[in-house]
């Protein structure tokens, strides 16, 4: 079987890496400006064994970089995202030029994109990522964390292939279950904003979520949460109030992250794991490359 190879750029956390390592996808290397990410990968060398580089893509040109059958481009999305609408930076983003230059030079035979919805609205960075000439495209919208994951998490996923094939619309499996992702013996942070905001001395109260409930569905993972624990709750009866913030390793079981992979018990370790693509979601991505691949090695 052939096992095509990919880079990623934007990695973040890497959650799209690891579902593409998990399908069969050899990862050739991995980029991203931000230190705690490259330290995060750099602390999993099962994972990310191959090169990790700490750089801004706008520095970077493309000759430099080893070539690879896939390029993946999980650029940031706050720029695209509804949220940015209220504080006036729904702007777009030129980072997604940055990733174009790279597919539009190096023409591999695959590259994917992940982002939130919002961004089929702009018709400038969806022109450069569905026209460029020679590649087929397919476009995902929404695809959503909770056909295989106990989290609302609904996304883009563009794919643009040098020949015509059919991409296997994902459809929803058996879904871990909110219960399975809590831990025994939780070790977490409560600061005192938390019953603050539970007391109602926010705008906007918690979002609390009961693991008893077999049909429970967490809230988005976001990047926030690293500054303000109290925006999601889980029932705890064993906890103050009887919630708690979650945990560290159950904000990474919410998006799909395997156990054996190490996050710091720290705060910054939120910001990575809700910043990144669902694993389930790099999953599929890998497992219709692997096909797509596979395929046009057969018919040679």
């Amino acid at each position: 079987m052939y096992k095509p190879t990919a880079k990623g750029y934007f990695s973040g956390g890497g959650g799209m890496e690891i579902g593409m390592m998990e399908a069969g996808v050899e990862m050739i290397q991995s980029l991203d400006l931000d230190k705690d990410a490259t330290d995060c990968m750099e602390a999993n060398p099962r994972y990310f064994g191959h090169k990790v580089l700490r750089a801004d893509i706008k520095d970077k040109t493309v000759k430099e970089q080893p070539k690879s059958d896939i390029i993946l481009g999980t650029y940031p999305c706050q720029r695209y995202s509804t949220i940015a609408d209220i504080h006036g930076t729904r702007t777009g983003d030129d980072l997604f030029l940055h990733f174009f230059r790279h597919v539009a030079i190096e023409r591999p035979e695959m590259y994917w994109v992940e982002n939130v919805p919002g961004m089929k609205k702009f018709q400038v960075v969806m022109e450069a990522m569905t026209q460029l000439p020679d590649y087929f495209v397919n476009v995902f919208c929404p695809v959503d964390a909770a056909y295989w994951l106990p989290q609302r998490r609904k996304r883009l996923l563009l794919v643009g292939t040098r020949r015509p094939f059919f991409i296997q619309p994902p459809v929803p499996g058996n879904r871990i279950r909110l219960r399975d992702i809590i831990e025994n013996d939780p070790v977490y942070d409560m600061p005192d904003y938390v019953h603050h905001r539970l007391a109602g001395k926010y705008r906007d109260r918690p979002i609390i979520v009961d693991p008893a409930d077999p049909a429970a569905l967490a809230p988005t993972c976001v990047a926030h949460y690293a500054k303000d624990l109290g925006t999601r709750l889980v029932k705890d009866p064993a906890a103050p109030h009887g919630v708690r913030p979650f945990t560290v390793r159950e904000y990474a079981r919410l998006q799909g992250f395997p156990d054996d992979f190490h996050f710091e018990n720290a705060r910054s370790s939120y910001k990575l794991i809700g910043n990144a693509v669902p694993v389930h979601m790099g999953r599929w991505a890998g497992q219709q490359a692997m096909i797509y691949f596979n395929r046009e090695q057969s018919k040679r």
